[in-house]
């Protein structure tokens, strides 16, 4: 593909748009919020939003999740991100008998997933940790109240390290014999989301999880893909809808919601993704509505555009930044940056992208890659919600209140919605 020259312009001096947070919020009772999942993956609630052309009423209308493969159009290619959720929570003991919980984030030795998973005897963790005054230095063990014996010859103990921020740098030394996967699968803990107001439970094990996760690295699910059975999967392939996969890694701070009263403040939280050439291809040659399952996908999506636009400035293309989209202008289309983004990684014989986004979508954000959105509730006051009401305008409250008024369950374990932008409404 011959990409025209259509300028980039960059701009050096922008305005970030000052929207207020106290905007995007609403009201959720306490009671909505879905604390458990459904006995069925695919018998959630969903809501289809169909966005209006200029000057029309939107259509919201109420279906069931296992109808969604005779809602979406039969040329649409769905994104799914196969992460996998990590239990990443672990628990240790002071001499004193006080608790101190570390929370894995991310790997910082080795810093490749993969390779940080795979190690054995030691690893550096960039941690939360949970009652960390009470941590002044030493290594410490690994809390075991039930005296299991697997467990104790794993002989895993913390040592801290450093502080970065609100970040505190961990080494974790255990047994030789065992990869620290293994390591977190016997001693850690799921890490559920804390609105849940309620401990990890057993059931939780499988379903906060997607039926398609593969790449360990989350320490949050991509709650969209939750509703997603064999059964909705088998039925959108048998009507020759096309399935993606890419993996990013979902972050703590995807639960943080936004504390500054205006979201030019507000520090967006960075998360890796990985997507191989012939997704990027599958991608560029596709005639139709791509589909993004979750936020995530989206973020992603988003993001390989303005990699895209890196590559033909003649940049690495590695990193986007929360603010990039709103001083970079492009009339380059989505197909041709991806067809740019893909001649860099050819040419440097790269099989596979590498790179790390803090997008921030937010409204007056022009959607480059996402056609229609499957997604989740989300909490008020939050940046998930700020990317909803990127996509629909001033619908987000209709939709909403639809859902608050016809008995959604929100959040993680809650309902679904599949949102289609005017493009490709029916």
């Amino acid at each position: 593909m011959n990409i025209p020259l259509y300028p980039i312009m960059i701009s050096t001096e922008f305005s970030v748009p000052s929207l207020r947070i106290s905007d995007y919020t609403y009201k959720l009772p306490e009671d909505r919020v879905a604390k458990y999942p459904l006995p069925e993956r695919d018998a959630s609630k969903l809501l289809v939003y169909l966005q209006p052309a200029q000057g029309s009423r939107p259509d919201i209308r109420d279906d069931v999740f296992v109808n969604l493969p005779r809602i979406l159009p039969a040329n649409s290619l769905l994104v799914f991100n196969n992460t996998k959720v990590v239990p990443a929570r672990l628990f240790f003991t002071k001499e004193t008998g006080a608790h101190i919980e570390v929370f894995c984030l991310e790997p910082a030795s080795p810093k490749e997933y993969i390779l940080a998973f795979s190690q054995h005897a030691s690893s550096v963790w960039y941690c939360a940790v949970g009652n960390a005054k009470k941590w002044k230095s030493g290594a410490l063990p690994l809390y075991n109240p039930q005296n299991d014996p697997v467990i104790a010859l794993l002989g895993l103990s913390a040592t801290m390290i450093d502080k970065e921020g609100d970040r505190y740098l961990v080494r974790f030394s255990w047994s030789p014999d065992v990869p620290f996967s293994r390591v977190l699968e016997l001693s850690g803990k799921v890490p559920i989301p804390p609105y849940l107001k309620r401990e990890a439970e057993e059931a939780d094990i499988e379903r906060y999880q997607t039926v398609y996760a593969r790449n360990r690295g989350s320490v949050a699910a991509p709650t969209a893909g939750l509703h997603f059975s064999s059964r909705v999967i088998g039925e959108l392939l048998e009507r020759q809808m096309k399935i993606q996969e890419l993996t990013l890694h979902v972050g703590a701070g995807t639960f943080r919601p936004v504390k500054s009263h205006y979201i030019r403040d507000h520090v967006m939280h960075c998360e890796p993704f990985s997507v191989p050439v012939s997704f990027l291809e599958s991608l560029r040659d596709h005639v139709g509505p791509l589909v993004s399952v979750g936020t995530t996908s989206c973020r992603c999506l988003e993001s390989l555009y303005y990699l895209g636009l890196q590559s033909i400035s003649g940049k690495d293309p590695s990193f986007v930044g929360q603010w990039e989209p709103y001083f970079t202008s492009s009339e380059i289309s989505y197909k041709e940056s991806l067809d740019a983004l893909i001649g860099y990684l050819k040419r440097n014989r790269i099989e596979t992208l590498e790179a790390s986004t803090q997008i921030l979508i937010i409204p007056s954000y022009r959607f480059r890659g996402t056609d229609i959105l499957i997604t989740n509730y989300h909490q008020p006051n939050s940046t998930l919600l700020l990317l909803i009401a990127a996509f629909t305008g001033d619908d987000w409250r209709l939709i909403y209140n639809h859902a608050l008024m016809n008995n959604y369950r929100f959040l993680s374990y809650g309902d679904s919605s599949v949102l289609f932008s005017s493009k490709y409404c029916k």
